[in-house]
């Protein structure tokens, strides 16, 4: 799959657009912390007919540019994916997101609602939940990251991935490919800023996920041991018109271990 690079105000976003263009409406996907785009490729395949679909590496992940001073909390990230769709001229879209990447679908949803078709939370953050308790520890020793080797950070980071995935062969493949963009002092700094970005609490979208009124699916593994399942059942009595649909073995990362339940969930809310 050939992507390519879009400058969004002087910041280069790495995505690829795939499917086939129809009458149905297109589909974003927004991965989460610390993937990438990489974390769709088994579903995209299995997604129907009919619908363009646009795969993206937020800034500071995967291929696109690193954040250097830009923000990077979910907010940010979200007025960067609007930014996105005006330059591929899409006016509404069905939105993915995946972990973090859930957060940014949603504070696109509660801040840009018109622009949303659909709303597909895929074992996402969620509420006062986030970060988890061994992200908040990994913020509060950021002070202290230039004095500690990157290859211990890094280990440390992939020590806390590995237990979102039920296949560790699987895990150690796609952790080798997410882990790149940190390596080296810059790549150091970028994650220091993705780890706060990651902490700043956005009060608006908690307040106003009850007024959503966009079809949206909440689609949980039920083994997931970085977001547990009671979040996604907070998530589907808190927006109206959501379904729940829970994967019975799946882990956090279900877009890359049960890709058809997936695909089939979010095929779903599309002919809703």
């Amino acid at each position: 799959m050939r992507g390519e690079f879009i400058d969004l105000a002087g910041a280069r976003l790495y995505y690829y657009a795939a499917g086939t263009r129809g009458s149905g409406n297109p589909v974003v996907f927004i991965h989460g912390f610390p993937t990438s785009g990489h974390l769709w490729s088994d579903v995209v395949p299995l997604m129907p007919p009919g619908h363009r679909l646009v795969v993206l590496d937020l800034l500071g992940y995967g291929r696109s540019d690193r954040p250097l001073a830009r923000p990077v909390d979910a907010k940010a990230h979200g007025e960067r994916v609007v930014a996105l769709l005006d330059e591929l001229r899409i006016e509404r879209a069905c939105l993915v997101g995946h972990g973090f990447g859930g957060g940014v679908a949603q504070s696109i949803a509660v801040r840009r609602a018109e622009r949303v078709s659909h709303l597909c939370l895929v074992d996402s953050i969620g509420f006062d939940r986030w970060p988890i308790p061994r992200l908040r520890v990994s913020r509060a020793m950021l002070p202290m990251s230039p004095l500690v080797p990157t290859a211990l950070l890094l280990s440390r980071l992939r020590s806390e991935v590995e237990r979102g995935y039920g296949d560790r062969v699987r895990a150690a493949r796609s952790i080798d490919l997410y882990l790149r963009p940190f390596a080296g002092p810059e790549g150091v700094q970028a994650l220091a800023a993705h780890i706060k970005g990651l902490s700043t609490s956005d009060r608006e979208v908690q307040t106003r996920l009850l007024l959503l009124d966009i079809p949206t699916a909440v689609v949980w593994g039920r083994r997931d041991r970085v977001l547990p399942l009671d979040t996604g059942k907070m998530l589907n009595r808190q927006i109206p018109n959501a379904t729940l649909d829970v994967i019975g073995d799946g882990h956090h990362f279900t877009p890359e271990e049960t890709p058809r339940q997936v695909a089939d969930s979010i095929a779903a809310l599309l002919r809703r």
